[in-house]
């Protein structure tokens, strides 16, 4: 892996660390592995009140020797930025304090990727390490409806947010995927209807499918509240239609890219301080 873990402002209090080991794998789609873990440390995980947090889970490099036990932010002091673990952001699908567990859902494009070449072959036992949580969202109860879009990425937040919501609430999902064989089961309120979007073998990322069918959807009636996230160049796109075509306040609405396309987690979120990342 060429490039250089990720520079954070994030602190060992702002965002503790918490040693895990994988319980089990669950296969949920084609390109969907869920990762469920759990055990001794679980106790010092510290949840928060978001519907969309997340962690970021560290992946030690290979031909650095690190101390035993893991500790990131100990490694981020005493070693160069060059041999730090690298990171990457998830968002967890859901948290079973009772049983002690987490859960946390994975997209898969085969080799691509550092996280899911380790989900895909994750086995009872290994290690999962990260800090956090991190998050930002809640359903605002005194929206009229809820808008939610994204692709693979950003399905684990939207799908959390969804199940979050009241009996009674009203809205829309568009959900883009590669075919009908992505899709998962929602527990969404009556009044929120999921559109699935299939790109047919189109990479994730290079499709015109989420804009515009959020673009091009007829909307309820009220005051709406949107969670749009996922791929940056998709979001850039969205945001003209939300705020130029919609008139939508921006307190209205969730927006930012989770990934972008041709960048790894470690250049995307350098670029978040750049005018190419900002949303």
């Amino acid at each position: 892996m060429t490039s250089v873990p990720a520079a954070t402002s994030a602190t060992r209090k702002s965002r503790p660390q918490t040693n895990l080991t994988v319980l089990r794998r669950e296969q949920l789609s084609p390109h969907m592995v869920r990762i469920i873990a759990g055990g001794p440390g679980f106790a010092g995980y510290v949840n928060n009140g978001f519907v969309d947090r997340y962690i970021k889970i560290v992946f030690p490099q290979p031909g650095v020797e690190y101390p035993e036990p893991l500790d990131l932010w100990e490694i981020r002091e005493t070693l160069p930025r060059n041999q730090w673990p690298h990171t990457r952001t998830y968002t967890v699908r859901w948290v079973d304090e009772a049983a002690g567990e987490i859960a946390i859902d994975f997209v898969i494009h085969g080799d691509e990727g550092l996280a899911g070449p380790w989900a895909a072959s994750a086995r009872p036992g290994d290690a999962l390490v990260f800090t956090g949580p991190g998050g930002g969202y809640n359903p605002d109860p005194a929206a009229d409806w809820y808008l939610f879009a994204g692709d693979e990425s950003a399905l684990p937040a939207i799908a959390a947010s969804i199940e979050s919501l009241p009996a009674d609430a009203r809205g829309m999902a568009f959900l883009e995927v590669d075919g009908d064989a992505d899709i998962q089961d929602i527990a969404a309120p009556a009044g929120v209807e999921l559109y699935w979007l299939f790109r047919g073998g189109v990479p994730a990322g290079a499709s015109d499918l989420l804009v515009t069918a959020v673009r091009d959807s007829v909307w309820p009636g009220g005051r709406v509240q949107v969670f749009a996230h996922g791929e940056r160049g998709y979001m850039k796109s969205l945001r003209g239609v939300l705020y130029a075509q919609r008139g939508l306040e921006r307190s209205q609405v969730s927006l930012s890219g989770y990934w972008a396309k041709g960048r790894v987690e470690d250049d995307f979120q350098a670029e978040k301080k750049l005018p190419i990342g900002q949303i």
